[in-house]
């Protein structure tokens, strides 16, 4: 089975509907694309922040559904990190005078492809 742009020595793992906006998920993600699984781990360990907890589920997702088909871990890194816009839970907020002052929380579609080395 090979759909447009994957395929069968490759990984893939996808958060939707990541309740982060997709800009501070894009700083994270950048850090650890093109690195080996092994760097990328260890890169969103050092990072205090919400986004690398959730790259770091999503890589721990993707690193079992390579084991899963039959992957070697050691060579495998991480071939695109991504986080694509999701839709905007859209609120108001009651102001003074009679007004309201919309609320946009953002979400995010995180991906992950991991992908085994070429020797």
């Amino acid at each position: 089975m090979e759909r447009e742009g994957y395929r069968e020595n490759q990984a893939i793992a996808i958060w939707r509907y990541a309740r982060i906006s997709p800009l501070k998920a894009r700083q994270v993600l950048r850090l650890i694309h093109g690195k080996d699984v092994e760097t990328a781990l260890y890169t969103l360990k050092a990072l205090h922040k919400k986004a690398a907890r959730m790259a770091e589920k999503l890589l721990f997702s993707a690193l079992a559904n390579a084991e899963n088909k039959g992957l070697r871990v050691e060579k495998l890194y991480v071939k695109k990190a991504v986080a694509d816009r999701g839709p905007m839970y859209k609120r108001w907020i009651p102001r003074a005078y009679g007004r309201a002052t919309p609320i946009r929380r953002r979400t995010s579609h995180l991906t992950i492809i991991l992908e085994e080395k070429n020797d």
